[in-house]
């Protein structure tokens, strides 16, 4: 009798999911060889082929549809064991986490500082780049848990809301305040390809008219900076704001009105679930809250 070797599942379910061989090879730190490899030895073990090898791919034998049942209920018991019994001070693993600029200018020091102390053995990456991206990372499974504007609507997408953050009209220190004419000069947002971005647009159509020029930026210092130069007026963050107010270098105004509140969500695949990547997901939001309770107190 066969024994069952977890790691050809694991792969086993990764080219299932992941649509070939060549896509799982990144999500499982292998070569394309070495995921080829794992698949024929596991149809050998099993005496059964898996998949079908077509023109357009991999596609699923009746045995490979009755094993990736079976698989899908190992994979559900092994998160049980990690849940359960494993000491998340034991669990070593490499997290890839993806953040917006905002939020890594705000709690991600905190945030850091929790995951390694719940999991002292965990290797973190960091990648930080605007939600865009990092949606589309953690579709294409380059990214295990992403915090960026969301939710990510998307049914294979676990998402837990985290504290927003309220946006405030910035002007230089020394533009002239008696200058009312607050949208003479240009606006200085977000990326192009942002929904702040294009919120933002929106809006100023509406309450201001057309002609007033934008300059997005995917670096919110450098926004800061061109507000504190007098290039233009920026809506930001008001907790990323505070400090330069405090500085002198930059003054708030209130043209208004204020576009919305920036929302984000801590949001990661659901499947396959991952004990430490929910952890690591609901730590996030734990010390989101907290950031706020003590940011208003």
């Amino acid at each position: 009798m066969s024994r069952i070797n977890l790691e050809q599942l694991r792969t086993f379910l990764s080219v299932v999911r992941m649509g070939g061989v060549g896509k799982a090879a990144q999500p499982l730190n292998l070569r394309q060889p070495a995921v080829t490899t794992r698949i024929r030895n596991h149809e050998q073990s099993l005496s059964a082929e898996l998949f079908e090898r077509t023109g357009a791919g991999l596609r699923l034998t009746k045995r490979g549809e009755l094993l990736l049942r079976h698989a899908e209920q190992f994979e559900q018991l092994g998160e049980l064991v990690a849940r359960d019994v494993i000491d998340p001070g034991g669990t070593e693993g490499h997290l890839r986490l993806g953040v917006s600029e905002t939020i890594a200018q705000c709690w991600l020091p905190e945030f850091i500082a929790r995951l390694h102390e719940e999991f002292p053995k965990l290797e973190i990456e960091i990648n930080v780049d605007i939600s865009m991206n990092l949606r589309a990372g953690l579709l294409d499974r380059e990214i295990d848990l992403a915090v960026l504007l969301g939710p990510v609507s998307e049914f294979s997408i676990d998402n837990i809301d985290l504290p927003g953050f309220d946006l405030a009209w910035y002007r230089a220190a020394d533009q002239d305040t008696t200058d009312r004419s607050f949208f003479d000069r240009p606006v200085i947002t977000y990326a192009r390809n942002t929904r702040p971005y294009r919120e933002l647009k929106a809006e100023l159509f509406q309450r201001e008219g057309p002609g007033i020029p934008l300059f997005p930026s995917s670096s919110l210092s450098a926004c800061f900076r061109l507000v504190e130069a007098g290039l233009g007026v920026a809506a930001l963050p008001r907790a990323l704001g505070e400090g330069y107010v405090k500085e002198g270098k930059i003054v708030e105004f209130d043209p208004g009105w204020t576009p919305s509140p920036l929302r984000f969500s801590a949001s990661y695949m659901g499947e396959p679930r991952s004990y430490m990547v929910a952890k690591a997901a609901n730590l996030a939001q734990d010390v989101a809250m907290n950031y706020e309770i003590h940011k208003n107190s």
